[in-house]
C-alpha cells in the first residue's frame, strides 16, 4: 500500500482527445477549443506518472509559465539534479510542471493550483505580475513531447527580481528575445517553439 501511494499520479488526457479537437505539431494561439474540452473533468484522470512517461496513448497536461520584464525574457539552464533526465543540461524559458492529486480542491480546478504550486516551488517573485494564456503546445517529434501537451502561459513582472528555488535551475537571467533566439540550438525543444512562436516576427522586424 505504501509504495502503491509513494508514486505520483498525474493529470492526463486521452491523447485522441487532443487529435479530435485538432492535432497540430509546434505552437497553437486558438485556445479556447483545448482549454474548454482539455480541462474537463469528463476526459481529465490521474494516471501513475512513470507509466505516463512511456504511454504515448496520454498526454500530460503542463503549465509551461514564460517571464518577461520590460520586453526582456526569463531563462535558465536546466541542471543535472532536475527530474527529467532528458531535459538536462538544456537552457529554459519555462517554469511549470505536472499536474498532480495533491492539487485537487473543491473551490479551484486542480490546473491553476497545480501551476500556482509549480511556480512558487521553482521561484521566487519579489513583485506584482500580470498573466495572459497564450497558447498550446505540441511536440510530437521528441520522446519527451510526444506524452506531454503545453499549456502557455505569458507572466509580465513589474521589476526583474525573479529568483530560482531549485537547485535544478542555474544560471538564470533576463535576456532580449533576439538574443535567445541567436541561441536557439541551445534551448529546450518547448523553449525553441515558444521562441519562435512568439518572439520570431518581432525580431525579423527589428
Amino acid at each position: 500500500m505504501t509504495e502503491q501511494t509513494s508514486i505520483e499520479q498525474v493529470l492526463v488526457v486521452p491523447t485522441m482527445l487532443f487529435h479530435e479537437i485538432g492535432h497540430f505539431q509546434g505552437f497553437n494561439r486558438n485556445t479556447e477549443p483545448y482549454m474548454k474540452t482539455l480541462l474537463d473533468p469528463m476526459h481529465t484522470s490521474y494516471r501513475p506518472r512513470d507509466e505516463m512517461e512511456q504511454d504515448t496513448s496520454f498526454k500530460q497536461l503542463i503549465p509551461y509559465c514564460i517571464f518577461m520584464h520590460d520586453g526582456q525574457v526569463f531563462h535558465y539552464e536546466r541542471g543535472t539534479d532536475q527530474g527529467e533526465s532528458r531535459l538536462h543540461r538544456k537552457r529554459s524559458i519555462g517554469v511549470g510542471g505536472h499536474i498532480s492529486t495533491l492539487d485537487e480542491s473543491e473551490t479551484e480546478h486542480a490546473y491553476i493550483l497545480g501551476m500556482r504550486r509549480e511556480i512558487d516551488e521553482e521561484i521566487e517573485i519579489q513583485g506584482e505580475y500580470t498573466q495572459e494564456l497564450v497558447g498550446i503546445l505540441n511536440d510530437d517529434i521528441t520522446e519527451v513531447g510526444k506524452v506531454h501537451l503545453g499549456i502557455v502561459h505569458l507572466f509580465n513582472v513589474d521589476n526583474p527580481k525573479v529568483f530560482p528555488k531549485e537547485a535544478s535551475m542555474i544560471q538564470t537571467r533576463f535576456s532580449s528575445p533576439a538574443e535567445l533566439l541567436e541561441q536557439l540550438d541551445q534551448f529546450e525543444t518547448w523553449s525553441q517553439i515558444c521562441l519562435e512562436a512568439l518572439f520570431g516576427e518581432q525580431a525579423e522586424g527589428k
